[in-house]
């Protein structure tokens, strides 16, 4: 793994080599248990906007700050090392479908000043914590058409979601983020678009902090989106030099498995990461996904135990208890390490 001398999170990169790492689960399916309104959404600040705001979960840092925070504190008290800001879609490219970009750097200041708290909260010399300033893919690619019937089409351009991937990443800085988790990127193009962002703003700054990349493959064919193999994505964002990369979203881990191990494989100078669906949609679950904590946290045991894993946490459908299970599963297992000729698996006694 390359290990560079951050200036946010330094501890992080030996910490990664002792044990497996533990990330939050899912923001959106938990904000969706407390059954929030449009007047939620709205609060006072907003209650005279002209769209409907409901469902716009970063419009929360604002209007229902104590959802957020409970929800921060409930993953932090399950076992993760690492949060993740409420940012997945607070950029302006995605803000402005609710006529709401120009908030869209105060949103990702908020979101990491609380996340921030709940991390500081607790926090200890023995077990630090870190906050991931996350960064979407946004609701437009910039490398596929959006017309079927003009495949030169498009509603994006890069510089334009480099600008807007700058302003998130700026906000999340100022607001206390440790490092940038560059998630759930279906167009590698967009990705790449985030990773001139944070290099762009670390020159500026003079800050130097970790960041994940992590692809989604959004069907059997093993591809992202864009049309790569999850190989081709490694190549393609390689030179970030992230302190990690990995798959998250779109599938379970069941049918993950098969990518995590192409590219725990194929990525051998970085650490790997993986926060999975729990399991497959079911409107008729309580948290809209099939798998409960014990599958998912048995299903990432078997990661481990492969050598596939550095960090482990969940994506759609995961909770609190599934977060638990893992962090529990996963901790007997030596994170992984490909330079071990003689990996076991299992922690030393």
């Amino acid at each position: 793994m390359n290990i560079q001398d951050y200036t946010r999170a330094s501890a992080l990169p030996e910490i990664l080599q002792r044990r497996i790492v533990i990330l939050d689960g899912a923001m959106g399916t938990m904000i969706q248990r407390y059954k929030l309104g449009e007047t939620d959404y709205r609060g006072e600040r907003f209650k005279d906007h002209p769209k409907d705001l409901k469902g716009n979960n970063e419009l929360l840092q604002f209007t229902r700050p104590d959802v957020i925070r409970e929800i921060h504190a409930a993953y932090l008290a399950a076992g993760a090392d690492i949060v993740e800001t409420n940012t997945f879609g607070a950029t302006a490219v995605a803000q402005e479908d609710y006529g709401l970009a120009s908030f869209a750097r105060e949103m990702n200041v908020a979101a990491a000043r609380i996340a921030r708290e709940a991390v500081d909260a607790a926090s200890t010399p023995d077990k630090p914590r870190f906050v991931a300033g996350a960064l979407g893919p946004t609701p437009r690619t910039a490398s596929i058409s959006p017309d079927v019937n003009d495949p030169a089409a498009r509603n994006v351009s890069f510089d334009e979601l480099k600008d807007a991937y700058l302003e998130q990443a700026s906000g999340l800085l100022e607001g206390g983020a440790d490092l940038f988790l560059v998630e759930t990127s279906f167009d590698t193009l967009n990705a790449k678009a985030a990773i001139f962002a944070l290099d762009e703003l670390m020159e500026s700054t003079g800050e130097r902090v970790p960041v994940i990349i992590s692809g989604t493959v959004t069907d059997a064919s093993g591809r992202i989106l864009s049309g790569q193999t999850v190989s081709a994505f490694w190549h393609s964002v390689r030179h970030a030099r992230p302190i990690a990369v990995g798959l998250n979203c779109a599938l379970g881990a069941a049918l993950m498995r098969p990518y995590i191990d192409e590219l725990s494989k194929g990525a051998g100078e970085t650490c790997i990461s993986c926060y999975p669906n729990a399991g497959l949609p079911n409107p008729m679950s309580e948290t809209g996904f099939d798998e409960t904590p014990e599958v998912t946290g048995g299903l990432m045991e078997d990661f481990a135990k492969a050598g596939f894993l550095n960090i482990a946490g969940g994506c759609c459908g995961t909770t609190p208890d599934h977060i638990a299970q893992i962090a529990e599963r996963v901790s007997a297992y030596r994170p992984r390490c490909r330079s071990d000729a003689m990996f076991s698996g299992l922690l030393a006694a």
